[in-house]
């Protein structure tokens, strides 16, 4: 047990979804698990473990932002045994080529966030996924008929610019494909502590088309990211 977290040892599969919000994590569970059970509730920030084809898979909620998914993610690690996360969430996107609905597997994620930068001295460490996920993640998409972008993301610590496009110009022009908030502190813990990480991020609105994803859509297009998820869990 830790302040964050009430669950057991053993309570957690080596395999963790990582949802940020907590009722997307319930939701997950009982959507796409069986004999799911909740194994944490501290501040509810849920997690659940159950099995996804036989074998066990967990979920866990990080909340919002860089902060809050490193004390998940550090603990996850260090004191329940986890060895595979996937980060599951929505990204907005930073090229015209992304349609809403499609998914972003992020390869590596850049970040203005001071979590990664101060710990590397006068080195400008490059957060990045595990390639043995990545690849599966791109074969399960191609399975499943999802479109899947393989590519850069970029993780920020702040929400709301007064000028997102010029905030992130510099990036789009050198290929970045989505930014969200949580990537690259889970790529910076997993290639501290020698695991496996991978985003996974359905594209829900554009920045540069101005494109958003609807209500109905945004929730078929979720079950689509999360059967990828799932499926890389089990790779």
């Amino acid at each position: 047990m830790t302040p964050h977290n009430n669950a057991k040892p053993g309570d957690y599969a080596p395999a963790v979804l990582l949802p940020g919000d907590p009722l997307r994590a319930k939701w997950i569970a009982e959507t796409f698990l069986d004999d799911a059970r909740l194994v944490n509730s501290v501040r509810n920030c849920l997690g659940y473990t159950g099995t996804y084809k036989g074998t066990p898979v967990s979920v866990q909620a990080t909340g919002m932002g860089q902060p809050s998914t490193a004390i998940y993610v550090h603990e996850l690690i260090t004191t329940y045994g986890a060895r595979r996360l996937i980060r599951v969430g929505t990204c907005g996107g930073l090229n015209a080529k992304v349609k809403v609905r499609e998914v972003i597997l992020g390869i590596a994620a850049s970040t203005d966030s001071t979590i990664v930068k101060d710990g590397f001295g006068a080195y400008g460490f490059a957060p990045a996924a595990d390639f043995g996920l990545l690849r599966a993640a791109a074969e399960a998409a191609k399975a499943k008929g999802v479109v899947a972008h393989v590519g850069g993301l970029v993780s920020s610590d702040v929400f709301y610019h007064p000028d997102a496009l010029a905030a992130y110009d510099r990036l789009i022009a050198h290929g970045v494909l989505g930014v969200e908030m949580e990537a690259a502190t889970l790529y910076t813990l997993a290639a501290r502590f020698g695991v496996e990480a991978l985003a996974v991020c359905t594209m829900s609105d554009c920045l540069v088309t101005g494109d958003e994803i609807d209500a109905d859509a945004r929730q078929s297009s979720l079950s689509d990211m999360i059967g990828i998820a799932l499926e890389t869990a089990l790779a």
